[in-house]
């Protein structure tokens, strides 16, 4: 059933995140994807529960890769706190159990840098990695996080893993008093291998709201855990803390999908259907990891 996205978007007068992103090293992708995570227009609702809701963008339903947002509400996290949780990768690997191995790579500028990250998948399926460029932006009260997939010359595909891509995906946190927040989680990946398309976008929809969930939950635990651990390191906040490398723009290329080889797990297929099936959208708090 199609409704609109207006009835829940957030209400007030809001900076735009689109105008705001040309102060960040973005390419028109990433700024793109600002501006569609505040759109109304052309967005199906296909999931709203326990303050969360879930909307699909595709114009070609059964070949193209949909594009996810998904948004939640936090009422007892402050927008800062959720902030500091997306950037804290020691953090990351204590509450994503899905996470087999993640660190940051080197420094672009004082909010962009490259990183990698790896995590499982529900077997058959072989596991994936992903190599982003993330350039981020507090603006205020509320905060930006975008990335999308590279190619980094020290760190091609491995034959163990699948890398998958990152087309466009971007958070969006919005304060919406001292203690609570709004964040819209926008998304195309492309988890490669031979699925079929459809498999991919159902389980998408599926995923991001137990996601978001276990996030939230990691988000009102992270205050107490971050005073047991270096509470007053914080690089993204902070750019003179930073300890990595830096690194030129020149030496990264965009990492296109299409450029990647496909490992075959259509056998798959049928029983994906089955299990999202059964589910009936609805989710759970199951570990699922965001990437």
């Amino acid at each position: 059933m199609e409704k609109s996205a207006a009835s829940t978007e957030p209400q007030g007068p809001r900076q735009s995140w689109a105008a705001t992103a040309s102060r960040c090293p973005m390419t028109r992708t990433s700024a793109a994807s600002g501006h569609e995570c505040e759109a109304e227009a052309g967005w199906n609702l296909t999931y709203s529960k326990a303050g969360v809701s879930v909307w699909v963008q595709a114009v070609e339903m059964d070949r193209t890769l949909h594009k996810i947002k998904c948004r939640m509400e936090c009422r007892d996290v402050p927008a800062e706190t959720l902030y500091d949780v997306l950037h804290d990768i020691e953090y990351r690997k204590k509450w994503d159990s899905n996470v087999i191995e993640t660190f940051d790579i080197a420094r672009l500028t004082v909010n962009a840098d490259v990183g990698y990250y790896s995590w499982r998948c529900p077997k058959p399926l072989k596991n994936r990695d992903v190599i982003t460029l993330r350039s981020w932006l507090p603006m205020g009260t509320d905060y930006i996080i975008m990335n999308y997939s590279v190619k980094h010359p020290k760190y091609p595909p491995r034959k163990d893993l699948v890398r998958a891509v990152s087309i466009q995906t971007g958070y969006l946190i919005q304060s919406t008093g001292p203690k609570s927040c709004v964040i819209t989680y926008l998304a195309q990946v492309d988890p490669k291998g031979s699925l079929p398309k459809w498999v991919v976008n159902k389980s998408s929809q599926f995923l991001a709201p137990k996601a978001m969930k276990k996030m939230y939950k990691a988000c009102v635990k992270y205050p107490e855990w971050k005073q047991k651990h270096q509470p007053h390191f914080k690089p993204w906040l902070h750019p003179e803390q930073s300890l990595l490398p830096s690194l030129a723009l020149s030496e990264l290329s965009v990492q296109h999908a299409d450029s990647l080889e496909n490992i075959d797990e259509s056998a798959v297929a049928e029983s994906r259907e089955e299990r999202l099936g059964g589910a009936g959208g609805e989710g759970s708090d199951d570990d699922t990891s965001l990437t």
